[in-house]
C-alpha cells in the first residue's frame, strides 16, 4: 500500500501538517477580515456624514439620505466631533440592537472571539459598531447595521481561504514529496539495493559500496556500510584461508607423523651409541621429537576449533624455562643475543606443562626474531614470581618494539604479525592457551628500548 511506504507517509503527514497550519491561520485571518469589513463600513459612513455636513444648513432630501446610508450599508450614523454626539443620518429600525462591537483598541483575542460569535446566528440581527473616524474627523463614529451581510461575507471569505489553503497544501505537499523522493528515498533505495547485491555474494569485493552521497547523514551511513562490508569480506576470505589451511594440514598430517615416527625410531638407536656428546644430545632430541609428534596428532590445534583442555599439574617453573632457553639457544649462531632467566627455585606453576612450554617458547622465539630483525645485539629475560592468587611470568627483550599499527590486532591470527612473512599465529595460539588456563596474556609495555609480555596463571588444582 502506498501510504505504508516512506514516501506515502511523508506525503500524508505533509498534507496534514500544512492543513493544520492553515487552520491555525484561518481563524485569525477571518477575524481580521471581519474587523476590516466593519472598519470599511465605518469609513463609508464617515464619507456619507461629510457629504451631509457639506450641504447648506446640513439639509438633504430623504431620498439622498437613504441612498447615502445604502451605499455605506448601514442603518444610521452617529458622529461625535466635540463632546456632543450627533445623529447624522438614520432610518427607522425594525428590530432592537442585539450586540455592540467596539473596534477601538480591540485586542486579537477579542477580535477572534467576536468573529466566532458571528458565525452562529441563523436569523437577522442589528448590531452597533463603534470606531474612530479617519483623518481626525471627529472623536468617535458609530453605526448600526444588519448582521447577516457581515456573516455572509465572512463565510465567502472563509470558503475562499479554505480552497486556497487546500491548493497551497497540495502544491506544497507535491513539491516536498518529489524533493524527498529525490533527496532521501532514492538514495535509501540505492543503499538497500547495494546491500541486497552484497548479500548475494559477500565475498565479491567489487560489490562493496562506494560512498558518493553529498548529504552528510547518508554519506555517514554509506561510509559505515562500506567499513562493515570491507571487514566482513576480509573475515570471509580469512575464514576461507583457514579452511584451506585446515584441509592442507589434514592431508600432510599423516605423512609428516610417519616421518617423525621413523625419525624417532632412528633416535632410539642413537641413544645406544656410547659417545658422550651423543648421549648428552639424544634425550633432548627425543623430547623435541615427542613434542613434534604430539603437535601433529593435534593437527595444528589452532586450525581446528580450539585447544584441547589442559592437563593441570603443579611443577617448578625453572625447569620448564630452562628447556625453552636451551632449545632457543640451539638456534643461535653467534648472533649476539643472550637469553637468561631470573626465577627462584621455589616458584611453581599450576598448568599443562606441554602447553606452557609452547606459550613461553612462542614468546621467547618472537623476541629472538625481533632482535635479529633489528640487526643489533640484544637480551631476552624470563622473570617470574608467585603471589597469593597465582604466578606472574614476564618475558622481556631489548628489541626494537612493536609498531603501533600492529598493537591493535596483536593477538588476532593472520593479522598480528610484526615481521614480514609471519602468520601472526604464535601470539594468537599462546593467548588461547593461557585463556584455557583461566589466565591472561597481555602486552605489558613496548618502546624503542624493548618489549615485555606478562602472563598470569591463577592457582589451580588438578581436576579429578
Amino acid at each position: 500500500m502506498f501510504f505504508n511506504s516512506l514516501s506515502g507517509r511523508f506525503l500524508l503527514l505533509t498534507i496534514v501538517f500544512v492543513m493544520l497550519a492553515e487552520v491555525l491561520i484561518f481563524v485569525p485571518s477571518v477575524a481580521r477580515f471581519r474587523a476590516d469589513y466593519l472598519q470599511e463600513r465605518l469609513e463609508l459612513a464617515q464619507l456619507a456624514s461629510l457629504a451631509l455636513l457639506a450641504t447648506p444648513d446640513d439639509m438633504i432630501t430623504q431620498e439622498l439620505a437613504d441612498e447615502l446610508l445604502e451605499n455605506a450599508e448601514v442603518l444610521n450614523i452617529v458622529l461625535r466631533r466635540n463632546e456632543m454626539r450627533e445623529l447624522i443620518l438614520s432610518k427607522p429600525l425594525n428590530a432592537p440592537i442585539s450586540d455592540t462591537y467596539d473596534l477601538r483598541d480591540a485586542g486579537a483575542l477579542t477580535l477572534v472571539r467576536d468573529a466566532i460569535i458571528v458565525f452562529f446566528p441563523s436569523e437577522e440581527k442589528i448590531i452597533r459598531v463603534i470606531g474612530r473616524p479617519i483623518k481626525g474627523a471627529g472623536l468617535e463614529i458609530e453605526t448600526t447595521q444588519y448582521l447577516m451581510p457581515l456573516r455572509d461575507a465572512m463565510i465567502e471569505y472563509g470558503r475562499n481561504i479554505f480552497f486556497l489553503s487546500l491548493l497551497i497544501s497540495v502544491i506544497s505537499s507535491a513539491m516536498l514529496f518529489f524533493a524527498v523522493r529525490s533527496l532521501l528515498v532514492r538514495p535509501i533505495r540505492r543503499l538497500v539495493g547495494n546491500m541486497t547485491r552484497y548479500r548475494d555474494n559477500p565475498e565479491d569485493a567489487t560489490r562493496v559500496i562506494k560512498p558518493d552521497s553529498k548529504v552528510i547523514e547518508l554519506r555517514a551511513a554509506q561510509d559505515t556500510l562500506q567499513d562493515l562490508q570491507t571487514q566482513l569480506t576480509a573475515h570471509l576470505k580469512q575464514k576461507e584461508r583457514l579452511a584451506q589451511l585446515g584441509e592442507a594440514v589434514a592431508k600432510i598430517n599423516h605423512d609428516l607423523r610417519n616421518v617423525l615416527t621413523t625419525t624417532q625410531l632412528l633416535t632410539d638407536r642413537i641413544e645406544m651409541v656410547e659417545d658422550p656428546v651423543v648421549a648428552r644430545i639424544a634425550p633432548k632430541l627425543m623430547k623435541s621429537l615427542d613434542r613434534a609428534i604430539k603437535l601433529c596428532e593435534n593437527t595444528l590445534s589452532f586450525g581446528k576449533a580450539e585447544e584441547p583442555a589442559p592437563e593441570i599439574t603443579r611443577f617448578p617453573l625453572v625447569g620448564l624455562v630452562s628447556e625453552v632457553i636451551e632449545g632457543e639457544g640451539l638456534r643461535l649462531n653467534g648472533d649476539g643475543i643472550k637469553i637468561g632467566m631470573e626465577i627462584a627455585d621455589g616458584v611453581d606453576v599450576s598448568a599443562d606443562r606441554e602447553q606452557m612450554f609452547r606459550v613461553i617458547g612462542n614468546l621467547v622465539g618472537n623476541a629472538r626474531q625481533a632482535i635479529l630483525a633489528s640487526g643489533r645485539d640484544g637480551e631476552i629475560t624470563v622473570k617470574a614470581k608467585s603471589t597469593d592468587t597465582g604466578t606472574e611470568i614476564l618475558v622481556s627483550d631489548t628489541g626494537p618494539g612493536i609498531p603501533e599499527r600492529a598493537q591493535e590486532k596483536l593477538f588476532q591470527p593472520f593479522q598480528g604479525s610484526v615481521r614480514k612473512g609471519g602468520t601472526g599465529l604464535g601470539l594468537a595460539i599462546a593467548a588461547e592457551i593461557v585463556r584455557g588456563h583461566g589466565g591472561t596474556l597481555k602486552l605489558a609495555e613496548t618502546s624503542i628500548f624493548g618489549t615485555s609480555f606478562r602472563i598470569f596463571l591463577p592457582v589451580q588444582t588438578k581436576p579429578e
